[in-house]
């Protein structure tokens, strides 16, 4: 029964679609491959959260070995809700990538860029839906070694550069990662990340966990450029192609807080992890860095994916409040988060990739009026805008609300005191961007661009649509997220 192996079946589409697609040769061919994998990959997902809703968690053994002996998949509540975002936006990417593809990737490329998006989307999907810790390290550096291929394909000698960095980086990162779970498997003599939790409890010295934890935690973080470890993000997103930008702006940093939840919450706790180390503690602070630093830099950028790069960072802060909360209400806004700030940050670089296509710039000084000649696409950047700064009626309010009452739950008011002033950051670098294109007189650019064509604003709008009616009527994400962090917390829903 096709059903039972929806699982594998979701790592599967995006990986049998990269190999013809690698193997077509020809850009529209892989594009189209790609294109039809996404779609199957979105409807595999949306597939699997209507199974978890209705049956609960799905465990799926590859081969049918048992936990111990093999790598077993597993679906609950909360990895339900990323794949869903990963499948969505994946297929939305696709969409749009044909024309702006064609215009910044070298001819003989087009087709490995495609077999690169979509082994990124399997590695992404992989490291989501895998139960075994080692198994997540494959799947990571699927995902990692595709996405440095992604951004090197951009014309861009600075792309080079850009993905070199984010090489040393992700490398660096997988390495802390994948010594944290050999200790771990040292101590447990499982990778399995269910038994890990069954036998962790019964292991009397915790020096080896204490340092277990700290490599994976560091690893991760600097996958997710969690503050201070984010200087490879705003040039990888920068330079790297416009579809590369989009697709991993919305889920790739999403993925890895996802795993780092999922250690923290349910291998080593939150509260206080082995050895009584206030990890909350030290995840909250940096966590409010982030929401201050990156965002005042974004302020002062004048490349537009710069400051959306920027802007990346201190949004990855409000979700990893979130979880540094650690009370069902502030889980639920941080999860919530994660998922309206995929699509925001999606309809916003996908703008930016429309507005480079048709004017040739991204640099903020060069776009001015460019609301007069590419109203659709200005108009869906300036909604993606608005969601970044939380304002009322858009997904970003919502979660940032949650956030709020989730720090009163805490009993910190003042941290609630402190979200809402790191929202004015936004409302500066936001209202710089619209300023410049709407309210100035056009410039050279700008003047000689025109509307985007239809398939990059259908999907675009897809998003941005999706940025209001979630502000308006939040109950679906919201269940969801709300769902998930009572898994996580491993409380009543």
């Amino acid at each position: 029964m096709i059903a039972h192996h929806l699982p594998v079946l979701l790592i599967l589409a995006p990986l049998i679609g990269a190999i013809l697609a690698a193997l077509s040769r020809n850009g529209f061919v892989a594009w189209f491959i790609a294109l039809v994998a996404s779609a199957l990959t979105a409807a595999i997902a949306v597939a699997l959260v209507w199974r978890v809703q209705a049956e609960g968690v799905i465990s799926y053994r590859i081969g049918g070995w048992a936990p111990e002996l093999g790598i077993e998949y597993r679906v609950d509540a909360v990895n339900a809700f990323i794949i869903l975002l990963v499948g969505v936006v994946a297929f939305a990417t696709m969409i749009f990538a044909r024309r702006s593809v064609l215009a910044e990737i070298i001819p003989e490329r087009v087709a490995w860029f495609y077999t690169m998006m979509l082994l990124c989307v399997a590695g992404l999907l992989g490291m989501a839906v895998t139960g075994d810790a080692f198994n997540a390290f494959v799947f990571l550096e699927i995902s990692s070694l595709s996405t440095y291929t992604l951004i090197a394909l951009g014309r861009d000698r600075r792309a080079l550069v850009a993905a070199y960095q984010y090489l040393i980086v992700g490398t660096i990162g997988a390495t802390f990662y994948v010594i944290g779970v050999g200790l771990i498997y040292l101590v447990t003599g499982t990778l399995n990340l269910g038994l890990i939790v069954e036998r962790i409890g019964a292991i009397e010295s915790s020096r080896a966990l204490i340092v277990a934890e700290a490599f994976i935690a560091v690893g991760i973080s600097l996958k997710l450029a969690l503050f201070p470890l984010h200087a490879w993000l705003p040039n990888a997103y920068a330079y790297a192609p416009s579809s590369a930008s989009v697709l991993l702006a919305s889920t790739a940093t999403k993925v890895a807080v996802y795993l780092l939840a999922r250690f923290l919450f349910t291998v080593f706790g939150m509260d206080a992890g082995p050895g009584g180390i206030p990890v909350g503690t030290i995840l909250m602070a940096l966590s409010l860095a982030a929401m201050f630093i990156p965002s005042a830099a974004a302020i002062f950028q004048n490349d537009v994916k710069r400051i959306l790069a920027f802007s990346s960072v201190g949004q990855v802060g409000y979700i990893t409040l979130g979880l540094a909360l650690a009370n069902p209400t502030g889980v639920t806004g941080g999860l919530l988060h994660l998922f309206n700030h995929a699509l925001m940050k999606g309809a916003a670089f996908m703008a930016i990739g429309a507005i480079v296509l048709k004017a040739g710039t991204a640099k903020l000084d060069e776009l001015s009026g460019i609301g007069r000649t590419m109203p659709w696409t200005t108009a869906a950047l300036t909604v993606a805008g608005l969601g970044l700064i939380g304002v009322p009626g858009t997904s970003g309010f919502v979660s940032k609300y949650y956030l709020i009452l989730g720090a009163f739950e805490a009993g910190l008011g003042w941290l609630a005191i402190l979200i809402v002033a790191s929202s004015f950051l936004a409302v500066l670098y936001v209202g710089r961007i619209v300023e410049v294109v709407w309210f100035r007189e056009p410039a050279a650019a700008a003047r000689e661009a025109s509307e985007a064509p239809l398939e990059m604003l259908l999907p675009m709008w897809l998003l941005a649509g999706a940025t209001i009616w979630l502000g308006l009527d939040a109950e679906g994400p919201a269940g969801l997220a709300r769902a998930a962090a009572s898994a996580l917390l491993r409380v009543a829903p």
